[in-house]
């Protein structure tokens, strides 16, 4: 009676994982499918999903995934993709969220090498891609906005985001340097302020 019993809850068990499994996929495709220009632009399709349509995950969890993302080896948004489909549904999810971001690309570009020479030329797609550049710099612009928002709290946050900003303008100093640096000055800034604290308290 217990092994029958075992049986029978593991599908109702189960069913809820394989929904949003493929619920990831089918989210994920939906972005492959409309995300132009750089990828920061499939951030804010997270956060409306997944943040206020879904509630699975928070702005601080996006913005948290996005660096790790972008503080790894390969493609930012696939690493970021992975990251929210494997905080989602564990390995399979991450497996999903990345083949599902992908495949539309895939199809897509496999088309468009294939017409290549009969659309490079044409006006009309060329207006078209200029109209879609002039969206995704608004898209990306209120992503930038968005996780402003949450990450630049206190002061040295404000501070590094600023020094980022003027090198990444000015000076050809790489990403991944710049990241270090911003981790080594925040650990300062969390040492001294811990030591003033407690110097503080004693006093």
């Amino acid at each position: 009676m217990r092994s029958r019993a075992k049986r029978e809850k593991t599908p109702q068990a189960a069913s809820p994982r394989w929904r949003m499994l493929l619920q990831i996929f089918g989210t994920f495709f939906k972005m492959g499918c409309f995300t132009f220009g750089s990828g920061l632009s499939i951030l804010l399709q997270l956060e409306e999903e997944y943040v206020d349509k879904r509630k699975l995950l928070t702005s601080e969890d996006v913005l948290e995934l996005t660096t790790v993302g972008k503080s790894v080896p390969g493609v930012m948004i696939t690493n970021v993709s992975m990251l929210v489909g494997y905080q989602l549904a564990g390995i399979p999810g991450g497996i999903l969220a990345v083949f599902g971001l992908t495949l539309p690309a895939v199809f897509i570009l496999s088309l468009v090498t294939y017409f290549y020479s009969a659309i490079k030329s044409n006006v009309w797609f060329a207006c078209a891609m200029r109209g879609v550049n002039a969206a995704v710099v608004a898209i990306i612009a209120s992503t930038v906005w968005n996780m402003g928002k949450d990450a630049l709290k206190d002061k040295i946050a404000v501070l590094i985001c600023g020094a980022a900003f003027l090198l990444c303008m000015f000076t050809d100093v790489s990403n991944i340097l710049m990241i270090i640096c911003g981790v080594l000055l925040a650990l300062l800034w969390m040492g001294a302020k811990a030591l003033t604290e407690r110097k503080g308290g004693r006093s």
